[in-house]
């Protein structure tokens, strides 16, 4: 890994990511506006879990296939 590597957003985890998880939370932010975190595969299910049960996880699209959306 260099210091450009995109890691996780995972508490204390150094891993590489390899998924991107886009979110909103809708009482902050206008619905095209999404929010990204990174995860590894170890920490996918955990992060996609914890914005899914608050109804901000839009997309969950593997590292390498993301496109930022324009303006972002």
């Amino acid at each position: 890994m260099t210091d450009e590597t995109p890691v996780c957003s995972a508490k204390g985890c150094r891993a590489a990511a390899v998924w991107v998880l886009a979110w909103n939370n809708p009482k902050l932010h206008t619905p095209e506006r999404r929010k990204t975190w990174l995860a590894c595969e170890e920490h996918r299910e955990h992060l996609s879990q914890f914005l899914g049960v608050r109804g901000f996880l839009k997309d969950v699209v593997r590292f390498e296939e993301w496109q930022a959306p324009e303006g972002a």
